[in-house]
């Protein structure tokens, strides 16, 4: 189970023309936002990576609106863990719980589930908020984490992990996040 004390959300790679062209990419986008928007209401950290932004240009502008105060990792391993900044980002937090979002599934999101889980991450994959280029790789490296031991949430089971109890005096915030 998700804890406020431990969670952090790692969003990956959500940029440029490259998130234009994913699968169910309205859904995508609104299920990233709402996560944003739930952790910053908690007070839960956030980290974002763009790969070769150089290249691939930077995180979506409806995204990189909700991230103020966020500066995205650039990288270019596939896997974010190789990257050090990422990787001391990540460790300084101190927080085990990696709530897992982004692009494309089975490449990025895929390879940074597996290198997280070697290392010790527990790793809660948001499904309604990776996605592919292909909805079949994206189902294949969804069922790819699970296999490797990701639990597979959605984005309104994350919020409400983590909120746990209506009487929660964040609850009036995450009720309007999900509606």
């Amino acid at each position: 189970m998700l804890s406020r004390a431990a969670a952090v959300l790692v969003i990956i790679d959500i940029q440029g023309n490259l998130a234009q062209a994913m699968f169910d990419k309205d859904n995508l986008f609104a299920n990233n936002i709402k996560l944003i928007k739930g952790f910053k209401a908690l007070g839960l950290p956030i980290i974002v990576t763009e790969q070769t932004p150089g290249k691939l240009g930077n995180t979506l502008s409806e995204i990189a609106a909700e991230l103020a105060g966020i500066k995205p990792i650039a990288k270019e391993s596939f896997s974010c863990w190789p990257n050090a900044d990422f990787h001391e980002q990540l460790e300084a937090l101190s927080r085990r719980h990696v709530v897992l979002t982004g692009i494309e599934t089975h490449v990025c999101v895929y390879q940074t589930a597996l290198d997280l889980l070697a290392n010790g991450y527990s790793i809660h994959l948001v499904a309604d908020a990776v996605s592919s280029r292909a909805p079949q790789n994206r189902q294949i490296g969804i069922d790819a984490m699970k296999s490797a031991g990701a639990q597979i949430a959605s984005t309104e089971m994350v919020l409400f992990e983590l909120l746990r109890t209506a009487a929660d005096h964040k609850s009036k915030d995450i009720f309007k996040i999900v509606k």
